[in-house]
């Protein structure tokens, strides 16, 4: 019989990954926390609500356009944390160093981390630092753990979207992948495509202050928007209906994707929400998104429904309907 090994598509956030941490991790973890699989566990802690997380980074390259390991933990951490309507707190992080790498290089990842922390309003309280052997990493990898408070009467998880809700997203999608992607591969276009990596916390925050009531709150990683959907379709046993003319994409990135291969609703992004709210709210929602910095180019994309529960599908611009299901195979690895 040959032997089961770990294969590079398990850790892609799509298919292959779900069924790693359903069938491994969440067995073996079993708890009520764990079973929700939202971004962060929400726990009680004297009467208050107290979300938790924790992320790993070893995307490729270290150095990229819009940022660097360093920042993208930070802000990647941070949302986690927001995507359950808390505040941030406190982070810490954990360093795997390769021997042979640039005390410059780690200076520069070190201090973005540093500002981006302080630009987020988070303290970094505690932290690891490992050196492994050359060849035994590649560079550096970034582990980080976040706390943050949750507001009383606010209740955002991926098991809450219902029938009728708007769909709606911050901004352009496939920025970060391609950002990293065209930088691995010396890609070079007209126009550099930048990561869109952020912390999104104060944007959310203005949300909620709108609509306490948003159901759902999740940033598309990896596997891009299409999985993180299936993923809030499968958990409310929902439908979601996205609507192909709405979807907002740079015309650098989508040729990148065309280039390449690739379908923009997978790429990972990395300074993106997207939030299921009451279709009566939408609108006096996305006034208030494009208020901010992070959300000038807020739209709704889509809507909740009533019909094929647990599934996402595109309605075309010519009217007609096409699945999108969850991202199935490693299509951009390292990407975070």
């Amino acid at each position: 019989m040959k032997k089961l090994t770990v294969q590079l598509d398990q850790g892609s956030g799509g298919r292959a990954t779900h069924e790693l941490v359903g069938g491994l991790f969440v067995e073996a973890f079993r708890n009520d926390f764990l079973l929700e699989l939202n971004d962060s566990a929400l726990v009680r802690l004297d009467g208050g609500r107290v979300a938790m997380t924790t992320d790993s980074y070893v995307v490729d390259p270290i150095l990229f356009p819009g940022g660097n390991i360093g920042s993208l933990a930070v802000h990647g951490t941070v949302n986690d944390l927001a995507m359950r309507g808390a505040r941030p707190l406190y982070l810490t992080a954990g360093f795997i160093l390769e021997e042979g790498l640039s005390m410059e290089t780690l200076r520069e990842v070190v201090l973005a981390m540093g500002q981006a922390a302080r630009e987020a309003g988070v303290l970094i309280v505690a932290g690891d630092t490992k050196v492994v052997p050359r060849g035994k990493a590649d560079k550096i990898f970034i582990n980080t753990a976040g706390v943050g408070v949750v507001p009383a009467g606010v209740d955002v998880a991926g098991q809450n979207a219902r029938p009728g809700d708007a769909v709606l997203i911050n901004g352009t999608i496939g920025d970060h992948g391609m950002a990293v992607l065209c930088r691995r591969e010396g890609l070079a276009f007209e126009n550099e495509i930048l990561s869109d990596s952020a912390s999104l916390h104060e944007l959310v925050a203005t949300m909620l202050d709108a609509c306490p009531g948003i159901h759902v709150l999740r940033d598309p990683t990896r596997g891009g928007v299409a999985t993180t959907l299936n993923e809030i379709a499968l958990q409310s046993s929902v439908g979601i209906r996205l609507f192909e003319e709405a979807l907002p994409v740079r015309d650098d990135v989508a040729g990148a994707c065309e280039l390449l291969g690739l379908d923009p609703l997978y790429v990972a992004n990395e300074g993106k929400v997207l939030a299921c709210v009451p279709g009566e709210k939408a609108e006096e929602i996305l006034r208030i998104m494009r208020e901010h910095p992070l959300g000038t180019l807020a739209r709704c994309i889509g809507e909740v429904t009533e019909d094929d529960p647990g599934r996402v599908f595109l309605r075309t611009r010519i009217g007609g309907h096409r699945l999108v299901d969850m991202l199935r195979g490693e299509q951009l690895p390292r990407i975070c």
